[in-house]
């Protein structure tokens, strides 16, 4: 029985990461915040899975360019997570009695709002990534967690052979208990890898993450730190197999893939797991006459004159007549201006294309991914 000013689990959500590989589109916002799939922004899907899962109290741990993401956010309304009891926090580094500190890794942000985690006494605590995009009921993971007598519970998910070095690797018994585990491996020994959402119990957590905060030598870090502590203690840790889509959107390549997936399978947007996200106010998209939209998703307010095919496009783009997008990411409020070519690109929000520019080249000459920056023109 859960006290009434106690909570059974509460999330800790991190995000803030820079995001660098994102290149131009994390210059002036954090990774969490990037726009995806047109009316979505990344940290939606997280917020998302965690009231469709029951957990109502969460805490948003933010540091590069966090001014975007605390507005967005606001009072968590998006996502029914206006709530008296619980609710959504956002929690910046901060200043103490003793001294100012930024975050120096994913532990310590944590650590550093353990007071927040103390005013709602909770029995288990989720620490999740705010840049991931898939659906997960966490409700059944937390399950999972109390049926195996667990003190850490991680999500695993298996990746292609060639990219289990980008993940934290682990092996598992038959039972799915944990019995080693590497973070970022250069020779790895499975491809069973961690998707960054875990679940402890709070006593244990509380314990280690003290003594990691004592540990001069540690880098404060999950994947690095605590759970390598905690699998050398003896802890009993398990495996949570997810089988659902998921996707670390933390290149400018996967960002792409993982947008061009939903002109794929839209099981992102089904109405029994609904992404919820901030409304935009915008009138409904149009496309004239000559226009022509093919294996694309256009969102409110687009006006289409031109030509678009197997792309995205967020609300307010505007692309004019004798222009021709294609397998592009176009973000809002961008204007493509008459018998411009855009191909293979990902062009950041109020970007401006000009009359016959030529952005990118097609994707079946294998070159990169073409990236323009917000507020960028290209003439």
């Amino acid at each position: 029985m859960i006290g009434k000013n106690r909570k059974e689990c509460i999330a800790m959500l991190l995000a803030g990461g820079r995001g660098a590989r994102l290149l131009a589109l994390t210059d002036h916002i954090a990774k969490p915040a990037v726009t995806f799939g047109g009316k979505y922004r990344i940290i939606d899907f997280t917020l998302s899975n965690c009231v469709h899962s029951g957990i109502d109290t969460v805490g948003v741990l933010t540091q590069y360019q966090p001014h975007f993401l605390h507005g967005y956010i606001g009072k968590g309304q998006s996502w029914d997570l206006d709530r008296m009891f619980g609710g959504v926090a956002i929690l910046p580094p901060f200043s103490s009695a003793g001294g100012s500190d930024w975050y120096s890794g994913t532990a310590n942000s944590v650590y550093q709002n353990r007071q927040f985690i103390y005013s709602y006494d909770p029995k288990y605590v989720m620490v999740l990534s705010g840049d991931h995009v898939y659906k997960m009921d966490y409700a059944q993971m937390l399950k999972f967690h109390k049926d195996n007598q667990a003190d850490c519970t991680i999500a695993v998910i298996k990746v292609p052979p060639r990219d289990a070095s980008r993940y934290g690797i682990l092996n598992t018994d038959t039972q799915q208990r944990i019995i080693s585990f590497e973070e970022k491996p250069r020779e790895p020994k499975s491809n069973k890898a961690s998707m960054g959402v875990y679940i402890f119990n709070w006593p244990v957590l509380r314990e280690y993450l003290e003594n990691d905060a004592r540990d001069t030598s540690s880098d404060n870090d999950f994947g690095k730190n605590i759970i390598p502590n905690m699998l050398a203690d003896g802890r009993p840790m398990y495996a949570y197999r997810f089988k659902g889509y998921w996707k670390d959107v933390g290149t400018v390549e996967s960002l792409w893939e993982a947008n061009m997936d939903m002109l794929e399978d839209m099981t992102l947007g089904l109405l029994d797991w609904p992404i919820l996200s901030q409304v935009v106010g915008k009138p409904p998209q149009y496309i004239a006459k000559k226009g022509k939209v093919k294996n694309s998703l256009l969102n409110a307010g687009c006006e289409i004159y031109g030509s678009v095919e197997h792309s995205i496009l967020s609300e307010g783009v505007i692309v004019e007549q004798g222009a021709v997008v294609r397998d592009a990411i176009v973000m809002a409020n961008t204007v493509i201006k008459r018998y411009a070519s855009v191909n293979y690109a990902i062009l950041d929000e109020d970007s401006y294309i000009g009359k016959n520019a030529v952005v990118g080249a097609p994707r079946e000459e294998g070159g990169p991914i073409t990236v323009v920056g917000r507020r960028e023109e290209s003439l």
